[in-house]
C-alpha cells in the first residue's frame, strides 16, 4: 500500500480552486490582498475564547504543495493554466496572528494573511479547519481547568472522536491546562505527557477483583490507580487497600453519584490508613460537573466526550474573510460584506488588549488600517508568524500553555463564571 502523501493541499474545498481558476483568467489573481480570520460571536453564553492550533497550522501551510499525485487528481477539476500555477505553488506571503494560547473575543483578528489573492484564497479551508477545531477544544478545556482549580484534569476523549481529531484535541487540551492525555500519539508527536490506568475489561478478564488487582499491582506497583466500581465500591476499596496498603496510588470511580461516592470512599480510605491515596473520577464530565464536584474530596478529573466535542460548541465559528485588496491603481482599499447577520468590517485590523492600571483587561481594541493608540497600559496582540512564506514564530506548545495561563489571569474575574453571559470585555473598533 502506498503511504499517504504528507501534502495538505487537498485538505480543502473545491470552490477555492473554482475562485482561483476564474481569478487567474480575469487577471485579478495577482491583486495584493489581506484576509482575516475572526469569530463574529462566541458560542452562546461563553465569556472568552482561546486561540489554538497555530503551531499545527504553520506546519500545514508549509506542507501545502501540489505534487504529482495531487495534480493528477485535479486534471479534470481545473484547467491547464490553473494546474500549472498549482504545480509551482508555494505560499509566499506574510502571516500575523494572536499567539497560540491567547484569549480572543468577537471580531478579534486571530489570523491575518497578506499575499496576492491566488496564494491566499486557497488556504481558507485549511486555516479554518485547524483553528476552528483546536480553538473550540481549547476554549472548552480552559473552562474545565478553571473549574477544577488546582486539581489536575486528564484528557481521555480519543474513543469519542476521529483518530486524528483525537491527537489535535489532546494537544489543545494540554495548551489550556490539562495535565496529561491518554493519547499516545499526542505524546509522541507533540510531547504531551501521557497517563492511563485500566478499564473494566481488565477486571472482568480475571475470575475476581482480587486476582485482577493483584495482577495490576504486580505489574505496575502499589502506586497504580485501581478501578473500583466494577461490582461493589466499598468491597473493592477495602480489597485495594488490603493488597497495596497505604502506598496505594489511587482509586477510580466511573459511575453513579460521583460526589456522594467520593465522600464515602475518602472516609473509607482514611479509616483504613490510606490517607494519601487519591480519588480519580470519570464518567461524562464537563465543566459544570467538575464545578459541582469541587465540594467533594476529588483529586483528579478524567474528561472525554465533552472535551473533544467542545462541550457543546464543537467549532469556534471562525471565518476567513477578504478585508482589503488593491484596486486598479494598486492602492489598498478596504472591502466588506453587507450580508444580513454576516456583515464584516473593512480594512486590515491591528489589535491591542486595553488594560487598567492594575493590569486587568478592559477591552479588545481594534484599529482599522493602522494600530490603535496605546494609552500606556495596552498590550499588542498580533505577532509575526510567517514572513515571505517562511515560518518565523519560534513559539512552542509549552510557551502556548504558559501564555494561556497569563492571558486568562489578565481577564476580569467574571471570565471564570460558568453562568451564561456576554463576553467579559467589549470589542471596540477605532477607525
Amino acid at each position: 500500500m502506498t503511504p499517504r502523501s504528507p501534502s495538505t493541499a487537498l485538505l480543502t474545498d473545491h470552490y477555492e480552486l473554482t475562485m482561483l481558476e476564474a481569478a487567474l483568467r480575469s487577471g485579478a489573481a495577482s491583486r495584493r490582498c489581506v484576509f482575516e480570520v475572526f469569530a463574529r460571536r462566541l458560542p452562546d453564553g461563553r465569556r472568552y475564547g482561546v486561540v489554538a492550533g497555530t503551531g499545527r497550522l504553520l506546519d500545514a501551510i508549509e506542507r501545502f504543495r501540489f505534487a504529482d499525485d495531487e495534480l493528477e487528481h485535479l486534471r479534470d477539476v481545473v484547467d491547464a493554466t490553473t494546474l500549472d500555477f498549482l504545480a509551482d505553488y508555494r505560499f509566499d506571503g506574510d502571516v500575523w496572528g494572536y499567539a497560540e494560547g491567547e484569549c480572543y473575543f468577537p471580531g478579534s483578528p486571530v489570523l491575518v494573511v497578506e499575499s496576492d489573492f491566488a496564494h491566499g484564497v486557497v488556504l481558507e479551508t485549511l486555516v479554518l479547519s485547524i483553528l476552528n477545531h483546536d480553538s473550540a477544544i481549547a476554549s472548552a478545556a480552559s473552562r474545565m481547568t478553571s473549574a477544577a482549580g488546582d486539581r489536575p484534569c486528564i484528557e481521555m476523549g480519543s474513543r469519542r472522536t476521529h483518530e486524528e481529531a483525537a491527537v489535535a484535541a489532546a494537544r489543545a487540551a494540554y495548551l489550556a491546562g490539562f495535565a496529561t492525555t491518554s493519547n499516545l500519539e499526542a505524546g509522541r508527536r507533540f510531547g504531551v505527557p501521557t497517563a492511563g490506568t485500566a478499564a473494566h475489561a481488565f477486571t472482568l478478564l480475571h475470575d475476581d477483583e482480587r486476582e485482577a488487582f493483584t495482577a495490576q499491582i504486580a505489574a505496575l506497583g502499589k502506586g497504580t490507580t485501581l478501578l473500583v466500581d466494577t461490582y461493589d465500591v466499598p468491597t473493592a476499596v477495602a480489597l485495594a487497600v488490603e493488597l497495596a496498603g497505604s502506598e496505594l496510588g489511587g482509586v477510580r470511580l466511573d459511575s453513579g453519584d460521583l460526589l456522594v461516592q467520593a465522600r464515602d470512599v475518602r472516609e473509607q480510605l482514611d479509616r483504613l490508613g490510606a490517607t494519601q491515596t487519591q480519588i480519580v473520577v470519570t464518567s461524562d464530565l464537563d465543566e459544570y460537573a467538575i464545578a459541582a464536584l469541587a465540594a467533594g474530596p476529588v483529586d483528579r478529573y478524567g474528561v472525554g466526550t465533552s472535551l473533544v466535542t467542545g462541550s457543546g460548541a464543537p467549532t469556534a465559528g471562525m471565518v476567513y474573510k477578504l478585508v482589503a485588496r488593491t484596486d486598479d491603481d494598486d492602492v489598498m482599499v478596504g472591502v466588506a460584506k453587507k450580508s444580513k447577520d454576516k456583515a464584516s468590517v473593512a480594512g486590515r485590523k491591528y489589535a491591542l488588549r486595553r488594560r487598567n492600571a492594575k493590569g486587568v483587561a478592559e477591552a479588545e481594541v481594534l484599529g482599522i488600517g493602522e494600530p490603535p493608540v496605546d494609552d500606556g497600559d495596552d498590550r499588542p496582540l498580533l505577532v509575526p508568524l510567517m514572513a515571505a512564506g517562511r515560518t518565523v514564530s519560534t513559539s512552542t506548545l509549552e510557551d502556548a500553555r504558559e501564555r494561556h495561563a497569563a492571558s486568562l489571569a489578565e481577564l476580569p474575574v467574571a471570565a471564570l463564571r460558568l453562568q451564561r453571559g456576554e463576553p467579559v470585555i467589549p470589542t471596540v473598533y477605532e477607525d
